[in-house]
Order: structure tokens, then sequence, then C-alpha cells
């Protein structure tokens, strides 16, 4: 009910513009609500209506970490069965220990952070994980470079015509 309740303040509200004055309003920049769309959609007929970038730009690295935490995931089922099949065996369970003293799953956990970041802002530590996370999981590298393109885009460009055309390629 809160949520219809806000739609109703802000319907109010854009009913006192007129008509002829909302008809005016060229672009209108959303967040990924459905119910703003709806409503910009419905009261301001001839704005072009845009998510905004933030938005945009969330959703890439919610992708992206999507895709680290399902490794992890998978690296922490893999050592549970490791640990059975070795408390079977008698044998006592080492975990593997990467080059830079991380373990599979620790490298993933760790990664978490500096994926949000660009690679200038990486520390010396963060570049090396990064380098052994990128050479095991070419696909969170490919995904992580999707990412930087896009804010690439939309810190950069300031022409939309040109931005269109970058974000289609």
């Amino acid at each position: 009910m809160v949520a219809g309740t806000k739609v109703e303040a802000v319907i109010t509200v854009i009913e006192k513009i007129t008509l002829k004055e909302r008809n005016l309003v060229k672009e209108i920049t959303l967040d990924m609500a459905g119910n703003m769309g709806l409503i910009a959609k419905k009261y301001f007929t001839n704005a072009t209506r845009f998510t905004h970038r933030f938005n945009v730009q969330k959703l890439a690295t919610e992708a992206l970490q999507e895709i680290r935490i399902k490794y992890r995931w998978q690296a922490i089922d893999l050592e549970n069965e490791t640990i059975e099949r070795a408390k079977k065996s008698n044998v006592n369970f080492e975990s593997k220990v990467l080059s830079n003293g991380d373990t599979l799953k620790q490298l993933l956990a760790r990664s978490r952070y500096f994926l949000y970041k660009t690679k200038s802002k990486w520390t010396k530590k963060q570049l090396e994980r990064t380098m052994l996370l990128f050479e095991l999981y070419p696909d969170i590298q490919k995904e992580y470079s999707l990412t930087q393109e896009l804010r690439g885009i939309f810190e950069n460009t300031r022409d939309k015509i040109m931005g269109f055309t970058q974000l289609a390629k």
C-alpha cells in the first residue's frame, strides 16, 4: 500500500503541471522502477525516457558479481567434496594455495571489492590477485572489461548520438 501511496503522491504533483508545460518536456531520466516509467509515459507523452546511467552500470556490475559468486560456490562445493573424500580415505586435506597465498575460495571472496573499481585504483596486491583471477576465469575478465567499457562510455561521452553508437557496438 505504501508504494501505491507514493505513486498517488507523484501523480498529484504532476497533475499540478499544465498539459501544455508537460508537453514541453523533451527528456526524462528515470530509475528502473516500472511504476515511474509508466507515470512518465502517461503524463509526459512527448518526452523520451532514459534509464539513469547509475542503474545501468549497477546492473552490469551485479552481473559480474554473480559470475564471481557462481565460481565461489563451485570452489566451496569442490573443496567440501575433496575434504569428504579425504576423510573417507583417512588422508589429511590441504587446500591448494595459489602463487599469491590465497586458496581458490579466498581468491574469489577477496576479489569482490576491486571488481567495482577501475584498474588504476587497484593496489599492488589487488593487481596480483586480479591477474590470477582473470587467468583462471577468463569470463570474469571479459565481463569486467565490458563493465569498464560501459563506465567509460558514460563518463567520457557528452554527445547522446555518439553514446548510443558506442553502446550499440
